[in-house]
C-alpha cells in the first residue's frame, strides 16, 4: 500500500466524494472510498476545503448529467487547487463537456473506476496512464467494503446491459453485461456479516442478465445466487434489484418463493403500460406479459411490494398512449412507482424520433401519475397497520427530546421506531427490534422528523 496522502508540511491530505444515480454507483463509490481511507487520507464533507474531490457522475437523464456538471464546478470553486476527479457514465458519454473549461483533472469511465486511487496516484507521480487498460467492473477477489454502520449492504453483482432500449444512454455507459462469480459475492458477504450486516441487496445495471456472459440460464444463475446468499451465515434477509416481466414466470417465481431470506419486495420494470409505447421503446413484453408476471408474483409471495419505474412524455406517446399506461398503473396497484419525464439522451435512437412531447405536456402528466402513486403507497401501507413487524436499526435521529431510529420492513416499508431503555439511549442499539405497525394520523412523523418523513409508519415497541 503506497501513502501519498502527506504533503511536504506533513499535514494529512483530505479527500471529499459526492455520488450521483443509482444503487450500483453509489457501491463503487464506497469502494473508491474505502481506497482512499485506507491508503491515510482523511474524509472531507463535499461542501467543505478539501485536496480532493471525487464525482461519481450519472447521465441516465439530462438533470443528472446537469447536476454532475454541477458538482464538479462547485468542487473547483471550493479550492481551485485541488484535484477534481470526474468518474463513471457522464465521463463515457459527454467526454466533449467534460473537457471544457477544466472542468476535471481527471476523467474515469465507467469501467475504471475501481482503480480511481491507482490513476490519481500515478497522475501525480506524473506517471501516464496506458490506453486500453484493462477493464475492471468488480472488486478484486477478497477485497470487502467496510461498512459496519449499517445493517444493510448493496452488492454489485452484475454490470452493463444489452437491451438497448431506444431511450436509454446506459449501454453506451457501461458497455456490455459482466456477471461477478458467485462465489465472490457469497465471501463479500460471509466478511460483512462479521461487520453487522444483516440483509444483502443484489444489484446491477441489468441484474435480470446476470449469468448470461458466463453461458448460463439467466433465470436459473440469478435464482442460484440469491439461493447461496440466503445460505451466507448471518444473512437475515436478501432483496434484489429491478428485474423484467419476462423474468418472473411462473416457475421462477414458485422457486424464487421457496427462499423464506427473500423479501417479498420486487421492482419490476415497467416503462409504459401501452403497448404501443412499448414496442417503440424496444421493451420486450407487453402489458399482458407484465400483467402475467404480477400475477405470479402475487399468487407466490404475501402482499408482495411491488415497485416500478414508468416514463412520460415518450417521443411519440399520444393523450390515448397516456391514459392507457395510466389505467395500467391503477389497475395494477403497485406500492411505488418512480415517474420519470422522457429526457432526450444525444446517441439514442429516440432522441431523433419526431413527435417531441412539449415538456408542459410532460409535467401535466408526471403530476397526474404522482397523485396515483401517492394514493396507492398510501392504501399499501394501510393494509400493515396493526400487524407486528420487524426491522434493523438504520439511522438515529432526535426529536422533541426524545431519541428514534428508522429502519425497513421486509417489504421496505420505512418505519420510525421509539428508542427504549438506557442501552439504545446510549447508543448501543439491537441488532433488530419488533413491534406492531401503526399508521400515523395527521403530521405525527412531520412533526418528529420534518418533511423526509412522508410515508413512513411508527413501530409501537413494548418497554422493557
Amino acid at each position: 500500500m503506497v501513502n501519498i496522502s502527506q504533503s511536504k508540511s506533513n499535514a494529512v491530505k483530505k479527500a471529499a466524494f459526492h455520488n450521483l444515480g443509482c444503487k450500483v454507483n453509489s457501491y463503487e463509490l464506497d469502494l473508491i472510498r474505502q481506497e482512499f481511507l485506507e491508503n491515510g487520507f482523511l474524509e472531507a464533507d463535499f461542501d467543505d476545503e478539501a485536496d480532493v474531490y471525487v464525482v461519481n457522475t450519472c447521465t441516465v437523464t439530462g438533470i443528472a448529467g446537469k447536476k454532475s456538471r454541477q458538482m464538479l464546478r462547485k468542487a473547483r470553486r471550493r479550492n481551485p487547487d485541488a484535484v477534481v476527479i470526474a468518474v463513471g457514465c457522464y465521463v463515457e458519454t459527454e467526454p466533449e463537456a467534460m473537457e471544457e473549461g477544466r472542468i476535471a483533472d481527471l476523467l474515469i469511465g465507467s469501467r475504471q473506476k475501481l482503480k480511481t486511487f491507482d490513476i490519481y496516484r500515478e497522475y501525480m507521480e506524473g506517471i501516464q496512464q496506458p490506453a486500453g487498460e484493462e477493464e475492471a467492473p468488480f472488486p478484486e477477489h477478497g477485497k470487502v467494503l467496510s461498512r459496519p454502520e449499517r445493517t444493510r449492504a448493496d452488492i454489485k453483482v452484475q454490470d452493463g446491459c444489452d437491451r438497448f432500449c431506444t431511450y436509454c444512454i446506459i449501454p453506451y455507459a457501461r458497455g456490455r453485461i459482466t456477471s461477478r462469480p458467485a462465489e465472490d459475492v457469497t465471501a463479500e458477504l460471509t466478511a460483512l456479516t462479521a461487520a453487522g450486516i444483516r440483509e444483502a441487496v443484489l444489484s446491477g445495471i441489468h441484474i435480470g442478465s446476470y449469468g448470461a456472459d458466463m453461458g448460463l440460464d439467466p433465470r436459473r444463475a440469478l435464482t442460484d445466487l440469491i439461493r447461496a446468499c440466503a445460505a451466507v451465515d448471518g444473512i437475515d434477509r436478501v432483496r434484489i434489484g429491478s428485474i423484467e416481466p419476462v423474468f418472473a414466470d411462473r416457475e421462477t417465481v414458485r422457486e424464487l418463493s421457496g427462499i423464506r431470506e427473500l423479501c417479498p419486495h420486487f421492482h419490476l420494470s415497467l416503462q409504459s403500460g401501452c403497448d404501443r409505447t412499448l414496442r417503440r421503446m424496444n421493451r420486450r413484453y407487453t402489458a399482458a406479459q407484465y400483467r402475467e408476471s404480477a400475477g405470479f408474483l402475487r399468487e407466490y409471495f404475501d402482499r408482495p411490494a411491488l415497485t416500478t419505474d414508468v416514463i412520460v412524455g415518450f417521443p411519440g406517446e399520444t393523450e390515448e398512449d397516456f391514459e392507457e399506461s395510466l389505467a395500467f398503473v391503477e389497475e395494477t396497484g403497485f406500492y411505488m412507482v418512480h415517474v420519470f419525464k422522457y429526457s432526450k439522451r444525444k446517441g439514442t435512437p429516440a432522441a431523433s424520433y419526431p413527435d417531441q412531447v412539449p415538456e408542459e405536456v410532460k409535467n401535466k402528466r408526471s403530476d397526474i401519475l404522482l397523485d396515483l402513486t401517492a394514493r396507492q403507497a398510501l392504501a399499501y401501507r394501510e393494509q400493515f397497520a396493526g400487524e407486528e413487524a420487524l426491522i434493523y436499526p438504520e439511522q438515529i435521529f432526535t426529536a422533541g427530546g426524545k431519541a428514534y431510529c428508522t429502519g425497513h420492513t421486509e417489504r421496505y416499508l420505512e418505519v420510525c421506531a421509539p428508542l427504549l431503555g438506557d442501552a439504545e439511549l446510549s447508543g448501543e442499539l439491537p441488532e433488530s427490534m419488533t413491534g406492531r405497525l401503526i399508521l400515523p394520523a395527521g403530521t405525527v412523523l412531520e412533526d418528529l422528523r420534518g418533511a423526509d418523513a412522508g410515508g413512513m409508519l411508527l413501530l409501537e415497541r413494548a418497554e422493557t
